[in-house]
Protein backbone atom coordinates (compact mmCIF):
# COMPACT_ATOMS: atom_id res chain seq x y z
CA UNK A 1 0.00 0.00 0.00
CA UNK A 2 1.22 3.71 -0.77
CA UNK A 3 1.90 5.93 2.45
CA UNK A 4 0.52 9.52 2.46
CA UNK A 5 2.76 10.24 5.15
CA UNK A 6 5.02 8.27 7.75
CA UNK A 7 1.89 7.02 9.55
CA UNK A 8 -1.00 7.22 7.07
CA UNK A 9 -1.53 4.58 4.37
CA UNK A 10 -4.14 5.43 1.19
CA UNK A 11 -6.98 3.25 0.98
CA UNK A 12 -9.00 3.18 -2.49
CA UNK A 13 -12.78 4.25 -2.25
CA UNK A 14 -13.84 0.66 -3.24
CA UNK A 15 -12.30 -1.22 -0.34
CA UNK A 16 -14.02 1.53 2.31
CA UNK A 17 -16.53 -0.74 4.07
CA UNK A 18 -19.62 0.10 2.76
CA UNK A 19 -21.02 2.36 5.73
CA UNK A 20 -17.80 4.79 5.60
CA UNK A 21 -18.51 5.56 1.95
CA UNK A 22 -22.28 6.50 3.33
CA UNK A 23 -20.61 8.65 5.99
CA UNK A 24 -18.34 10.35 2.86
CA UNK A 25 -22.00 11.07 0.69
CA UNK A 26 -23.33 12.60 3.70
CA UNK A 27 -20.70 15.19 4.31
CA UNK A 28 -20.81 15.65 0.34
CA UNK A 29 -24.32 16.81 0.83
CA UNK A 30 -24.15 18.61 4.25
CA UNK A 31 -25.76 15.90 6.19
CA UNK A 32 -28.40 15.05 8.10
CA UNK A 33 -25.92 13.05 10.07
CA UNK A 34 -27.20 10.20 12.53
CA UNK A 35 -24.76 11.59 15.68
CA UNK A 36 -24.59 14.41 17.69
CA UNK A 37 -20.52 14.49 17.81
CA UNK A 38 -20.87 14.44 13.84
CA UNK A 39 -19.00 17.08 12.40
CA UNK A 40 -16.95 18.28 15.69
CA UNK A 41 -13.91 19.51 15.51
CA UNK A 42 -11.00 16.80 15.73
CA UNK A 43 -8.11 17.82 18.06
CA UNK A 44 -5.05 15.17 16.29
CA UNK A 45 -4.07 14.59 19.89
CA UNK A 46 -2.12 11.52 18.77
CA UNK A 47 -0.48 13.29 16.05
CA UNK A 48 -1.38 10.64 13.99
CA UNK A 49 -2.32 13.17 10.75
CA UNK A 50 -0.64 16.16 9.28
CA UNK A 51 -0.28 18.63 12.02
CA UNK A 52 -2.54 21.48 11.37
CA UNK A 53 -4.03 24.64 13.85
CA UNK A 54 -7.15 23.64 16.01
CA UNK A 55 -10.03 23.37 14.17
CA UNK A 56 -8.63 22.05 10.81
CA UNK A 57 -9.91 18.89 10.99
CA UNK A 58 -13.50 17.58 12.00
CA UNK A 59 -14.51 13.83 12.28
CA UNK A 60 -17.63 12.03 11.76
CA UNK A 61 -18.70 8.46 13.04
CA UNK A 62 -19.08 5.29 11.02
CA UNK A 63 -21.51 2.52 12.32
CA UNK A 64 -19.90 -0.50 13.26
CA UNK A 65 -22.78 -3.15 12.22
CA UNK A 66 -23.78 -5.03 15.33
CA UNK A 67 -22.95 -1.73 18.07
CA UNK A 68 -25.53 0.32 19.34
CA UNK A 69 -22.35 2.79 20.73
CA UNK A 70 -20.76 5.16 17.85
CA UNK A 71 -17.92 2.68 17.79
CA UNK A 72 -14.08 2.91 16.90
CA UNK A 73 -14.59 3.45 13.09
CA UNK A 74 -14.72 7.20 12.39
CA UNK A 75 -13.61 9.47 8.98
CA UNK A 76 -12.01 12.72 9.54
CA UNK A 77 -12.12 15.40 7.34
CA UNK A 78 -9.29 18.31 7.03
CA UNK A 79 -10.66 21.88 5.97
CA UNK A 80 -14.01 22.73 4.79
CA UNK A 81 -15.53 19.60 5.08
CA UNK A 82 -18.20 19.66 2.61
CA UNK A 83 -15.72 20.52 -0.23
CA UNK A 84 -12.52 19.04 0.92
CA UNK A 85 -10.63 15.85 -0.63
CA UNK A 86 -8.37 15.43 2.19
CA UNK A 87 -10.40 12.38 3.90
CA UNK A 88 -9.13 9.94 5.94
CA UNK A 89 -10.64 6.61 7.29
CA UNK A 90 -9.79 5.48 10.90
CA UNK A 91 -11.41 1.87 12.04
CA UNK A 92 -9.17 1.89 15.45
CA UNK A 93 -10.34 4.93 17.06
CA UNK A 94 -7.71 6.84 15.80
CA UNK A 95 -4.74 4.40 16.45
CA UNK A 96 -4.02 4.73 12.71
CA UNK A 97 -5.15 6.23 9.64
CA UNK A 98 -5.68 5.90 5.95
CA UNK A 99 -5.97 8.91 3.28
CA UNK A 100 -8.82 7.93 1.33
CA UNK A 101 -8.54 7.66 -2.50
CA UNK A 102 -11.45 8.69 -4.75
Amino acid sequence: MARATPDVTVIEWQQLPAEAREVVRLIRQGGPFPYAKDGSVFGNYEGVLPKQKRGYYHEFTVKTPGLSSRGARRIVVGGDWKTSRELYYTGNHYASFQRIKE
